[in-house]
């Protein structure tokens, strides 16, 4: 598996649907009718998981975010930026650190990796219509 598709796998299982739906099912959102760079500012993560399971807490709120950062790393538009499948498992094995903010507040942008925005639209374009 290519760390692509892990990516978009990851997105679909965290979200509980394909990730074009969430276009669809928040029509009358900024989703639909504003800029991408407003979704990732926007947007609660917290909002974009799958709604049918209580919010994660503690430890398993830190590995979703964890896991999350991971996902968005490995849906970037440059290949050679994104991780290796051995980087990914490495980083999945890892201690992951503490919430910097409660996860109710945490943003989709709080998880983009460091990036420039032309990369960081891409990446949504990606994940919410494709």
């Amino acid at each position: 598996m290519s760390s692509y598709s892990f990516g978009v796998v990851t997105m679909e299982v965290i979200m509980g649907m394909h990730p074009g739906d969430l276009i669809s099912s928040l029509s009358a959102s900024a989703f639909s009718s504003s800029s991408c760079s407003q979704i990732n500012q926007h947007t609660l993560l917290k909002d974009v998981i799958d709604q049918r399971i209580p919010l994660p807490e503690n430890r398993v709120a830190e590995g979703v975010v964890s896991i999350i950062k991971i996902a968005f790393a490995c849906l970037l538009a440059n290949p050679q930026s994104r991780p290796t499948m051995r980087q990914v498992a490495s980083e999945l094995i890892a201690r992951w650190p503490p919430l910097p903010k409660s996860f109710s507040a945490i943003t989709l942008e709080d998880l983009m990796p460091q990036i420039n925005n032309c990369d960081r639209l891409r990446i949504f374009q990606k994940i919410f219509y494709n």
